[in-house]
């Protein structure tokens, strides 16, 4: 464990989330590393807008972050992050989403929602999936920082008795998540927010990693997404992390064996290696 680990108060911080939902890790990269991300992004950004409202038509987004380079690796298994997940989701868990977010002058605010709403199980419950929203520009109040709502992890579903359903209501309760460049903040999947209008003149750039239970089904498919060769490459925790572990008894198994065996060279797929000839 190094020296940064060591001080981190994973007590203090799961404490915060089970309260209101998220909790703030105000030095959750250095400059280098904020320079490494930016440096990293370069090249993928100005190439793709949002395709509806949700997205932002403003807004530019670069998935599969986890892929592009090795400083996303690291950040998403970053060892206060897995702490602090650890205290929340079964050992196994996944990372079901990855990606930038750039939220450029003259965006709208998104419609309120959550970040695991599509799991259909009713309200009140605990958060199958947990996000993490870091700051590579500061988050102000006019530039696009995400805008949340305190305790609503802890509400029913819409119409539940004690649940503000009035939208005005709702738009009142937002409280815009100011803070400097290089935080982050984690969030309960349940929280309802939004990402804010940016009314400033310069573009805020943030990255998520979005993190679930091991049984669910993740957002997006990185068997897919990430070629074999690379993810070979990676640290076993990263493989966990995108699939490539059993989940007792045998959930995410290939043909009955290990989902690690498809990273070895040379490897064949059962049905394949099986067919008679």
């Amino acid at each position: 464990m190094d020296k940064l680990t060591a001080r981190f108060d994973v007590d203090g911080h799961a404490a915060e989330l089970r309260e209101q939902g998220f909790t703030v890790i105000r030095d959750f990269m250095d400059a280098a590393t904020l320079q490494a991300v930016r440096d990293s992004l370069a090249p993928y950004m100005g190439a793709r807008r949002g395709r509806n409202a949700f997205e932002g038509f403003k807004t530019e987004r670069v998935y599969t972050l986890v892929a592009r380079a090795k400083v996303f690796e690291d950040l998403t298994a970053e060892p206060r992050i897995l702490a602090l997940l650890d205290r929340f989701l079964q050992p196994g868990y996944l990372l079901t989403a990855s990606q930038s977010i750039q939220i450029n002058p003259g965006e709208a605010a998104q419609d309120l929602h959550t970040d695991d709403g599509f799991y259909r199980q009713p309200r009140p419950r605990p958060a199958i999936s947990y996000t993490v929203i870091a700051a590579v520009d500061a988050f102000t109040a006019e530039n696009g920082g995400t805008e949340l709502i305190p305790g609503s992890h802890l509400w029913g579903d819409a119409g539940a008795e004690g649940r503000p359903n009035d939208p005005a209501e709702l738009e009142r309760m937002l409280v815009p998540m100011e803070m400097p460049a290089g935080a982050c903040f984690v969030m309960a999947g349940t929280v309802l927010h939004r990402g804010g209008a940016n009314r400033s003149d310069r573009p805020r750039l943030a990255f998520t990693n979005q993190y679930c239970e091991p049984w669910a089904r993740t957002q997006e498919n990185f068997f897919l997404g990430v070629p074999a060769e690379q993810v070979r490459t990676m640290s076993p925790r990263l493989q966990t992390l995108l699939g490539y572990e059993i989940w007792p008894p045998f959930m995410g198994m290939i043909s009955s064996v290990h989902p690690r065996k498809a990273l070895e060279p040379g490897w064949i797929p059962p049905v394949v290696a099986q067919r008679p000839n």
